[in-house]
């Protein structure tokens, strides 16, 4: 492990030298994207930034650039367009553009660098320079479907350039290709300017590049820090393990952070995330009081002491820091209070928390409150779309801080009391307060004994029968479980789903979507992979089967599962979470999409519902519904519902297309025929379905909607949520947009559509940009709940109104 107690001494020293290298021109040159976090003093910060475009294809390439605060303040955000120059061109010409700030008390500040059509940062490459003499870069790009890797690319440059970084533990590896062919070697030094190799370069005879690639040791002192990787050309990819690649045991995972030059270098990853939220905004009455809490973190490997104080921008007011300082082991965690008062009416009030580790007093941040007297934007209805702002989410602009808890979505028991799935059991809302259940106490095995395994989440539903009983699906280890609970979630026992714990698999439960609720425990259906197909990712074969439990004296049977399927293409429910059966009275219905045969011409992903008899105990034959494009794509998971009069109603999956949509001609069957599908609209590219039927058979659905070449990114796509809804006899209405994200590119939302048994809707969703750089300075989840008390004509983000006493 890294010596950390000897990097305050080191980066001070750094500090000590002059800064003129950091004040002089970056000759760097930069591919991919991310950004940079300077540790600024008070004065004015500079950032001078140069984009060239590569002009290798035709797409329209705008770097976006935006610089903020500790505490995440957007202070300026800027533009450099395309440079409009053809495609094959080459490097077109350096374009720049100033950024600068006042800095009134020290912080990290951040540069955050994005471009269009762009994820990855392959067509342009960028730099800066800066009079701040300490900063990091982290070069973050868009994410892929595979390992992350964030190689650092260094190109249109004739000048020498250094690498340097903070090494990992343990073995590390590097290798650098693409060098210029006339680069002979390469030399890695110590932060104490010791050599510690020579690299020699290797010549590719069929492009002439060079190559070169060295392992150093466990036993090579890491103690001088950073090292530094000297390039006598500025042209190359460089990996370093622990910085551009990383394994399980990294102290810092994710954190791509290096610097051209060592005294611009300060211990950033030991306290990243050092103090969050960055910004909480709050409202109440006029003297009324309240209390927020923040979380201070050490990041790094060994103990640290952190002082806490409070600051304020203008005359004090009061506010009360629960402690001064906080003692935190290797990657531990403490929550701090802050209690406030709230001012006069249109009085804003605003104090900083600043955090100073012990160890290194010269690392210094803080988070800033807010509190205004009045009633938050959140209480009422909003106007949608939420256009959500780049560090400026649902707190920061409506003063949304819920007081119930938001990790999964809401659901319904049949007396209306809401339920949340939590990562260590079940939360409900009782005697006027949420209660926490925790299944390492509550669950006992059949015969009432503790069971005492430790059961995680395999699916975020929450199920209920018509008795009121509570059933969640559950593992611990490679067993799944279901866990079942006769008053209201105080005690579950867990039945083990025994099989296929060898393999990778799925459950789904049926849950309320507005008119099934079972007379006994809820079907299950169980999705194992039996295929993957290594030229199409997306492309997985699984074995489907049902499982139908059943009450006894002794507890709960659950039978033997039914095969329903070979073929299954398998279930995606990250997003939208849809319903794979739904049942009414005797008749269970299974919707599913299967893979076929890559040769063969399909118009997409062929999609059935089948029904399941449970007095005569029979599957009937599948019923082909309709195909959802592209073919063979797992993420074409299709979403069932049934409705007052029993009639089945299916959406198609798709992945950016239009949802094909489906009725069954004869209520609560699924082979006397169904209805032509219709695509919910033109041209729709919708992913990701969230599907419900309300009290007047009105259907709701909730999905990723794409939109490009319009505001608020002209330049670009996005990724939006939408919401669309279809009155009974009527067509689908357009899809309205719900939430916009504050970047472009792709974008997730993690989103989930439920309703209560008075039909109420309920959006539960956490935004999830494509960008690491801005993904990783977020330190938990963003996940906020959108409620609609009149079938989508307005929407609010509730409040604990919705959850009354």
């Amino acid at each position: 492990m890294i010596a950390t107690r000897t990097l305050a001494a080191v980066w001070i020293l750094a500090f000590a030298l002059t800064t003129a290298a950091a004040q002089s021109e970056t000759a760097l040159s930069i591919g991919g994207n991310g950004g940079v976090y300077f540790l600024a003093e008070a004065g004015e910060l500079v950032v001078d930034l140069h984009k060239r475009d590569r002009n290798r294809r035709a797409a329209q390439t705008e770097l976006r650039a935006i610089l903020v605060g500790p505490d995440r303040r957007v202070l300026q955000e800027v533009t450099i367009p395309d440079d409009g120059k053809p495609r094959g061109s080459g490097f077109g010409p350096v374009q720049k553009v100033r950024l600068s700030t006042k800095v009134r008390r020290k912080g990290v500040y951040a540069l955050n660098v994005t471009t269009s059509q762009d994820r990855y940062g392959e067509q342009l490459v960028w730099g800066f320079h800066t009079n701040c003499p300490r900063y990091l870069i982290e070069t973050s790009r868009g994410h892929k479907d595979e390992r992350h890797q964030e190689p650092i690319v260094l190109a249109g440059s004739d000048r020498p350039a250094d690498v340097c970084f903070l090494p990992r533990g343990g073995p590390l590896s590097m290798q650098i290709a693409n060098l210029p062919g006339s680069v002979k070697e390469l030399t890695v030094f110590g932060g104490d300017g010791k050599l510690l190799a020579k690299l020699p370069v290797l010549v590719s005879p069929s492009n002439g590049a060079g190559q070169a690639s060295h392992t150093f040791a466990a036993d090579v002192p890491r103690d001088a820090i950073p090292w530094r990787l000297h390039l006598p050309i500025g042209q190359a990819t460089v990996h370093v393990d622990g910085v551009t690649r990383w394994d399980t045991g990294d102290l810092y995972p994710n954190l791509s952070l290096w610097t051209p030059e060592p005294a611009s270098y300060f211990p950033f990853s030991a306290y990243r995330w050092l103090l969050t939220p960055y910004s909480r905004k709050v409202y109440g009455q006029p003297g009324e009081q309240g209390e927020v809490t923040f979380t201070v973190e050490n990041n790094s490997g060994e103990e640290k002491t952190i002082r806490l104080e409070l600051e304020f921008p203008g005359d004090p007011w009061p506010v009360e820091l629960s402690q001064q300082r906080v003692a935190l082991g290797s990657k531990g965690s403490r929550e701090v209070t802050v209690r406030y008062t709230v001012g006069a009416q249109r009085v804003t009030r605003v104090c900083h928390l600043r955090a100073t580790p012990a160890e290194d007093p010269e690392f210094s941040t803080y988070c800033t409150l807010t509190a205004e007297a009045g009633v938050a934007p959140a209480a009422k209805p909003l106007s949608m779309p939420l256009v959500l702002e780049p560090y400026r989410h649902e707190n920061e602009q409506f003063g949304y801080l819920p007081d119930y808890p938001v990790e999964s979505q809401v659901y319904f028991d049949p007396e209306n009391r809401p339920f949340v799935r939590t990562s260590s059991g079940i939360a409900t809302h009782r005697d006027g307060r949420w209660a926490a259940i925790d299944f390492r106490k509550a669950v006992t095995r059949p015969d009432g004994s503790p069971d005492g395994r430790s059961f995680g989440v395999s699916s975020t539903k929450i199920a209920f029968d018509r008795q009121g009983d509570v059933y969640v699906l559950a593992r611990s280890g490679r067993q799944d479980a279901l866990l079942h609970s006769t008053d209201g979630s105080s005690k579950f026992t867990a039945y083990l789903i025994p099989g296929r714990e060898d393999l990778s698999r799925a459950l789904d439960i049926e849950q309320f979507s507005g008119h099934n609720v079972p007379d006994g425990p809820p079907p299950i259906v169980r999705f194992t992979r039996t295929a993957s197909d290594p030229q199409r990712i997306w492309r997985r074969i699984h074995d489907l089967e049902l499982l139908l439990p059943e009450k006894t004296d002794a507890g709960l049977s659950l039978g033997e599962p039914i095969l329903v399927s070979r073929q299954c293409i398998g279930l995606a429910a990250h997003s939208g979470i849809p319903s794979s059966v739904v049942s009414r009275g005797g008749k269970v219905h299974v919707a599913w999409a299967e893979a076929t045969d890559p040769e063969a011409d399909v118009p997409g992903v062929p999609t059935y519902v089948a029904t399941y008899d449970r007095k005569t105990r029979t599957l009937g034959k599948p019923a082909l519904v309709g195909y959802g494009l592209p073919p063979n794509d797992i993420h074409n998971s299709p979403s069932i519902t049934i409705d007052s009069q029993g009639y089945l109603h299916v959406l198609v999956g798709t992945h950016g297309r239009p949802f094909p949509y489906a009725r069954s001609l004869k209520p609560n069957d699924a082979h006397t025929g169904w209805t032509r599908p219709v695509p919910m609209g033109d041209g729709l590219r919708q992913t990701y379905i969230g599907l419900v039927c309300d009290r007047d058979d009105t259907l709701h659905a909730v999905f990723r909607l794409w939109r490009s070449a319009v505001e608020p990114f002209p330049a670009s796509h996005h990724g939006t949520l939408a919401y669309q809804r279809k009155r009974p006899g009527q067509p689908w209405e357009a899809p309205r947009v719900l939430i916009v994200p504050p970047f472009s590119e792709y974008s997730v939302y993690y989103h989930r559509l439920t309703i209560d048994r008075r039909g109420r809707l309920f959006l539960s969703y956490d935004y999830w940009s494509t960008y690491w750089f801005y993904r990783n300075d977020h330190r938990g989840s963003r996940r906020a709940l959108l409620t609609s008390p009149d079938g989508g004509e307005t929407w609010k983000l509730a409040g604990r109104d919705l959850f009354p006493d």
